[in-house]
């Protein structure tokens, strides 16, 4: 079985085109989507229903979260002034553009999605979340000490656990002692689709590969491939030199970070 999953669009439409169609090119069996549809661009509206119109299955980001509660916090970490008051002015121009019914999609969003496999004689569950099991807006980036990443996903019962919010894409692989043998279980961060952050400006997604015979004591059960696909930058970032939002998004557009 192959999986397509996608994150952290955040109104980035020319991205978004781009992502759905390499996709496509792919031939996914699944198509999931982790949420952070809107922020940070123009096109919020456009985004979620292109995401609607395909019928992709999508959970909350916490920028969802905030815009569909018509919120003027979006549950960011910002780390220095400056970057908290751009961000009052991106959810204060998002809240503006997105109309009533798109917002009314952004609340019915779950919190999180749980796929169970039943490969051969072992269970494998797949769990979708965007920041963390334990909170929307939590921040598991790739250097996180590796017993507490273990705890999370033990506490949440996932053997491959995907998520987003970083925008920093990748893979970790966490092996255990059950019942006498090594249990393998798969973090993934799937990057960002319209925002990423990783000095690569094209945008990202994964093709999660699980093999029909795949079991939880082999890793080789589990592929995960990072998908890196152009699209027109300059277009998006124009966008938000031509808006009110601060033009500093445009040039993190431009250079990732």
């Amino acid at each position: 079985m192959k999986i397509a999953l996608f994150s952290d669009i955040h109104a980035n439409l020319p991205a978004l085109e781009a992502c759905l169609a390499d996709i496509e090119r792919n031939n996914p069996d699944a198509v999931y989507c982790l949420g952070d549809l809107v922020g940070y661009n123009i096109w919020p509206n456009e985004v979620i229903n292109m995401i609607r119109k395909r019928g992709i299955p999508t959970i909350a980001g916490n920028y969802d979260f905030g815009i569909g509660r018509h919120s003027d916090e979006c549950g960011c970490a910002y780390k220095t002034d400056e970057e908290k008051e751009m961000g009052k002015v991106s959810i204060s121009y998002t809240n503006e553009i997105v109309t009533e019914e798109e917002r009314n999609y952004l609340r019915t969003l779950p919190a999180h999605i749980r796929v169970e496999f039943q490969l051969n004689d072992d269970k494998l569950n797949l769990l979708l979340v965007h920041g963390s099991p334990r909170k929307i807006n939590e921040y598991l980036f790739e250097d996180r000490d590796e017993k507490s990443l273990h705890r999370i996903m033990e506490q949440a019962d996932a053997d491959i656990m995907c998520f987003g919010h970083t925008h920093k894409p990748y893979h970790r692989i966490l092996p255990s002692e059950l019942d006498g043998k090594t249990h393998f279980r798969h973090a993934i961060n799937i990057g960002s689709v319209g925002k990423p952050k990783d000095g690569n400006p094209k945008g990202c997604y994964v093709l999660l590969t699980i093999k029909e015979d795949g079991s939880v004591v082999d890793t080789k059960s589990i592929q995960v491939e990072f998908m890196r696909f152009e699209y027109d930058v300059e277009k998006a970032a124009q966008a938000v030199e031509h808006s009110s939002l601060p033009g500093k998004y445009a040039d993190m557009l431009r250079k990732a970070y």
